[in-house]
């Protein structure tokens, strides 16, 4: 075994090395505070919280892989269903598996009048993550025989339950939010087209998805899927270890992934888009003057990636084909963000000053785009994320459970206040 050997002042430690198979070792420091020493590292840049066999992320070489697979093959071959399984049972289905699975989640996807009634007890303009948050969480009072976690049955229909469920939740937000009548699910249909048309079709009126949009939102919860160990999906092992059921560890993955500076990121995006193409300046201009004035431009660069983030590559791919084989009218709005975005893009990758600092489009910066381009309103993006983000966060709760080394969460601090003082009462202070 490694050993790494640390020396502070007059002590020394003997620290093993956990060997990865790609990317970084992992030096364990565990020991330390029995000896009261911690380890500071605000924001967890250097510190691993796990071992995982799920995703495997190289920032400097735009490297993306799900159990080993590059983002890119997947996104080429596979489909969102067939992810979802690779990333749950850490292979890819055979035909007969991959079936089992698909109707195994499709069969799920009605949700009861009890439960629509509880969706519509929440107020129309109530922002759709609160919702979805609060919805993924009484899906634990209406399916309780799925809740024991030591139950690998329970488990596996509690996982197959929310991987249904979200996509008919989202629809329904969405409709409620347009006051348009909510419709139910057609387990004849795949998971995305379903999903479009519960989004989007007009009762009584036949409906037919636009294949190159199914395509399009397919590809994008792929490379949504799973993320490595990101702020919810942290969120959701710290929740996993104090044994919270599946439901309860999804909300609040949902509820981490709601801020502004996570999955809110791409709403921020095609606001700023808009700012742009309103304010009366070229790009060009925009950017010098946030430049001068040290304002930061969303979606460009990222905590991971310190070269061309691999997800925003796959969405401005299909982004493109969606403008160029919809012929999107130049005038329109969607066309006149596209040009804002490829512009911006293109000084990003070309002007020192975003290059040397690592700053180049992340995901977010071409998917509000596609999402509204699909017809999405820009408060509906982050529940689709979240959709796309489902089957990652349920292979990261499971992995933790069965990992022999899992501990409750209980990150340490080092404190930096006032010591020890007496208590002066009210009357002489």
């Amino acid at each position: 075994m490694t050993i790494a050997n640390l020396d502070v002042d007059s002590d020394s430690f003997k620290l093993p090395v956990v060997k990865a198979t790609c990317g970084p070792d992992g030096i364990v420091v565990s020991t330390l505070r029995n000896d009261g020493w911690v380890t500071l590292d605000p924001g967890f840049l250097t510190t691993a919280q796990c071992e995982s066999k799920i995703t495997f992320i190289d920032g400097n070489r735009s490297i993306l892989r799900y159990r080993g697979y590059p983002i890119e093959q997947l996104c080429e071959h596979s489909n969102f269903l067939e992810v979802a399984w690779l990333l749950q049972k850490g292979s890819l289905p055979s035909r007969s598996e991959y079936e089992q699975y698909r109707d195994g989640v499709l069969k799920h996807t009605m949700v009861g009048e009890d439960f629509r009634t509880l969706l519509g007890s929440f107020p129309r303009n109530a922002h759709p993550m609160s919702v979805l948050a609060s919805s993924v969480n009484a899906l634990a009072t209406f399916c309780p025989d799925t809740c024991d976690i030591n139950d690998d049955d329970q488990l596996d229909a509690a996982a197959a339950i929310i991987m249904a469920k979200v996509r008919t939740i989202v629809s329904l937000i969405h409709r409620r939010r347009r006051n348009e009548p909510l419709l139910y699910p057609d387990i004849t249909r795949g998971y995305v087209d379903d999903f479009l048309r519960m989004s989007f079709a007009v009762p009584y009126q036949p409906f037919e998805s636009d294949q190159l949009m199914v395509e399009a939102l397919d590809k994008l919860l792929i490379i949504h899927a799973d993320h490595e160990q990101n702020c919810s999906t942290s969120v959701v092992r710290i929740a996993a270890s104090a044994h919270a059921n599946l439901y309860s560890a999804v909300a609040a993955g949902i509820n981490a992934l709601s801020g502004p500076l996570h999955g809110g990121a791409n709403e921020a995006v095609l606001k700023q888009l808009e700012v742009i193409k309103n304010s009366g300046k070229c790009v060009k201009q925009f950017v010098e003057d946030a430049k001068a004035e040290g304002r930061r431009i969303s979606g460009l660069g990222h905590r991971v990636y310190k070269s061309f983030d691999p997800r925003a590559k796959i969405a401005k791919q299909w982004l493109t084909r969606i403008m160029n084989e919809r012929s999107f009218n130049p005038q329109s709005e969607d066309r006149e963000l596209f040009d804002v975005a490829t512009e911006l893009e293109d000084i990003a990758l070309h002007d020192d000053y975003f290059v040397s600092r690592h700053l180049y489009p992340n995901v977010d910066f071409y998917t509000g785009l596609l999402y509204k381009a699909i017809g999405f309103d820009s408060e509906m993006f982050t529940t689709l994320f979240a959709l796309g983000r489902i089957p990652g966060w349920i292979a990261q709760y499971r992995e933790l459970l069965k990992d022999p080394m899992t501990k409750i969460g209980r990150p340490r601090q080092v404190y930096t206040g006032e010591p020890e003082r007496e208590y002066i009462p009210i009357e002489q202070r």
